[in-house]
């Protein structure tokens, strides 16, 4: 397909993902970094309460909260 036939269906809104190859496609700046972090035991404690409240893990909590904090 040439790229003038795909521009003209993305522009009319036409579904064009089956003309795409994602098997290799990737997300920028999404590969996991391992950190480290201390903080006090009442943090930890509070951290896992609300995880318990929410259903999910206390790193997802964390990562939730600060990707809130530094999307504002």
């Amino acid at each position: 397909m040439k790229s003038s036939e795909f521009d003209r269906k993305f522009d009319s809104g036409e579904d064009v993902t089956s003309d795409l190859d994602l098997s290799t496609s990737t997300r920028t700046n999404h590969t996991p970094k391992r950190i480290n972090l201390d903080m006090p035991q009442w943090m930890v404690a509070k951290l896992d309460w609300e995880a318990s409240r929410l259903g999910v893990t206390r790193q997802s909590v964390i990562k939730i909260w600060l990707a809130e904090r530094l999307s504002r």
